[in-house]
């Protein structure tokens, strides 16, 4: 290391230190008097509350909040070290949404199990891991195959877990309590259950520090060096997993640290992955002490009670938006390169297919009811009774499918990552947390809240871009900037769902993606979008051909890529915005509908879009029409349904073998 970056570093370290020891000296004098503190750690006085409060409580806590920002630190360095992504972090694979759907439904089907939820978590988070890993087992566990995999897993059981708490309405407050992460203790056994696996598993690490850096190279690189790339990867995937899966059995979700801490360490100066095995578990650690400790002033005082991993947040995101700027810019990757191929087919027959199919499923939704009495066709004369409900809401699931879909596309396309998906930019989570501040405003009027949602979510889009033009909207700070946002204003919007406020159910089916709303001013300013702004990407498909070979060679061709970018972004994001505004942060076709469009074999950038767009308006139809019909007369949220059609096509090929 230069002598610069070891200053770099050793002053992040000790600002973390400082702030982690002040705070949690403040939380600790506002429970016990100091002169009290080494008495009552070493032997409470068994007649003093504050004192066995103090022992059994307050000093776990701050070793349980290390220990825990620790392990996923380590968790989220060695994702991103075997995977060579920025983007990779313990929630990625999908771990904490299985160990959170493992729980959710222990509660609701066996409440007996929470007295061995650490298990019953930890299988959870086991059995996401072996969904990945067989995913990817067709691909010889490439990064690209391990990082969708865990994205489709951790998708497939946040649908069904928030599928379980809809229906189990009175349970969400604790349910969300959890799942935000609460480091509240009663005793020792969570430090004590934590400390001896985090060793063993750190010093495994330790002994695999060379093999580990040497994955830094590309594989040819590496396997000129004798590494066998499967074993190592598998290795350390396997490390970071035992660590996540230890934390969410202990304490709950507390997903953003695996992401934070190893860039905070990059940024800070620790450059090696020696150096950031050392770095970022301490600054993991004094993140979650930090911010477990001002949670715990602000219970303390009775302003707020704040699930510790929706807080983290809080303090993680600023920190890695701050330090974004330095991070070394680095060229998208070549599509080609990092994108499996699939057997090229005939677009236009493709194309006619998937347009015929949506006919017929616009059809079928429109026309398709059901009563107590069973499912049924409404007659065409009858259908104007039925007019006023089924077409708008039909309509606004067709165009939001589309233009999700097409900004998934544009993003994918132009960054060359398959993970790039609407959701990257923050633009949902910003619509999100408008609607949640127009709730405690006290605004009542859908005017109203769709009016704080519009300029919460282009409160996000201009952050990303405003943050993205200091770096040349280099796709990599691009999507690290819109991941950092979105889970600032994910925290906030969690916390409240975590208060239990009556209105929380509202906004918990309005974040699934809820079309019963729909309405046809909604339709008209989505229609009016749409037909602007997908001729306009047609017209620029060349840029979108180009762009994926790779910055030294777009230059070269004379194309101006900052504007692009920005252009192409900006596209994106209001297309994003105005879906996201009509129904819900419904990210999942954004993901799956360019994928599943090269899968079926379309490669051409206009005919790509095309598809993209067909096959997300033709899912979210689909959606809609089972979402309004299988629980009758209840309903379940579109965006949910959404996610159980497309997902397990996506599982389905995931595990093919590319052609």
């Amino acid at each position: 290391m230069h002598l610069s970056e070891t200053r770099r570093l050793v002053t992040t370290l000790v600002a973390l230190t400082v702030l982690a020891g002040l705070l949690t000296l403040g939380c600790w004098a506002a429970r016990l008097p100091a002169g009290q503190w080494l008495s009552a750690a070493l032997s409470p006085r068994m007649d003093d509350p504050q004192q066995l409060l103090f022992h059994f409580s307050a000093l776990p806590r701050v070793i349980a909040a290390f220990l825990t920002g620790a392990a996923l630190a380590t968790a989220g360095l060695l994702l991103q070290q075997v995977l060579r992504n920025p983007l990779a972090s313990p929630t990625t694979l999908g771990l904490e949404a299985g160990a959170q759907l493992a729980i959710t439904i222990a509660l609701l089907v066996a409440p007996a199990l929470l007295a061995i939820r650490e298990v019953v978590a930890l299988a959870g988070a086991l059995v996401a891991l072996g969904f990945v890993l067989l995913c990817a087992l067709r691909n010889r566990f490439s990064s690209i195959a391990l990082i969708l995999a865990g994205l489709v897993a951790g998708l497939f059981c946040g649908a069904l877990t928030v599928a379980l708490r809809l229906l189990n309405q009175e349970l969400v407050p604790v349910l969300f309590l959890w799942g935000g992460g609460s480091l509240s203790q009663q005793d020792w056994s969570a430090p004590l259950a934590l400390a001896p696996r985090l060793a063993i598993l750190l010093a495994l690490t330790a002994i695999a520090t060379r093999p580990l850096s040497i994955l830094s190279l590309e594989d040819d690189a590496a396997r000129a060096l004798g590494l066998p790339l499967i074993w190592i990867r598998g290795f350390g995937l396997l490390l970071a997993a035992l660590l996540t899966a230890s934390v969410t059995a202990h304490v709950g979700v507390i997903g953003f640290v695996g992401l934070a801490a190893p860039q905070i360490a990059a940024l800070s100066g620790a450059r090696r992955f020696g150096v950031r095995l050392i770095a970022a578990p301490m600054i993991g650690g004094l993140i979650v002490m930090a911010v477990d400790a001002a949670v715990g002033l602000l219970e303390f005082a009775g302003i707020i009670d704040l699930p510790t991993g929706a807080a983290t947040a809080l303090l993680g995101a600023p920190l890695l938006l701050w330090l974004l700027p330095r991070l070394r810019r680095s060229d998208p990757p070549v599509i080609r390169n990092t994108l499996p191929a699939y057997r090229q087919s005939r677009p236009v027959a493709v194309i006619s297919i998937l347009g015929a199919l949506l006919i017929s499923a616009l059809i079928v939704a429109l026309l398709l009811g059901r009563t107590d009495s069973g499912w049924h066709f409404t007659a065409i004369a009858d259908f104007a009774a039925v007019e006023p409900w089924r077409l708008p809401r039909t309509l606004i699931a067709l165009l939001a499918g589309g233009m999700l879909a097409v900004a998934g596309f544009l993003l994918q396309r132009l960054s060359g990552n398959p993970l790039a998906a609407p959701e990257v930019l923050g633009v949902g989570t910003g619509v999100a947390f408008g609607v949640v501040l127009a709730l405690i405003a006290g605004a009542t009027d859908a005017t109203l809240q769709t009016l704080f949602g519009t300029g919460g979510g282009f409160f996000a889009l201009f952050l990303v871009l405003i943050i993205g033009r200091r770096n040349g909207f280099a796709p990599d700070h691009m999507l690290l900037t819109g991941i950092a946002l979105s889970a600032l204003l994910d925290a906030i919007v969690v916390a409240f769902l975590a208060l239990g406020d009556p209105r929380a159910n509202q906004v918990l089916a309005w974040i699934a993606g809820s079309t019963y709303q729909a309405g046809w001013p909604s339709v008209m300013l989505a229609a009016t979008v749409a037909s602007i702004l997908l001729p306009i990407i047609l017209l620029l498909v060349r840029w979108l051909e180009i762009m994926p070979l790779g910055q030294s060679v777009s230059q070269a061709i004379g194309l101006p890529i900052p504007r692009v970018r920005l252009a192409m972004m900006g596209i994106a994001a209001l297309l994003t915005a105005t879906a996201v505004l009509a129904t819900g942060p419904l990210t999942f076709v954004g993901l799956a509908g360019p994928h599943i469009a090269r899968m079926l074999g379309i490669q051409r950038a206009s005919a790509q879009v095309i598809a993209s767009a067909l096959i997300g308006a033709l899912v979210m139809v689909v959606a809609d029409a089972l979402a309004r019909t299988v629980i009758v007369p209840r309903q379940l949220p579109t965006g949910l349904v959404a996610a159980l059609i497309g997902l397990p096509y996506l599982v389905w090929q995931l595990g093919r073998k590319p052609q």
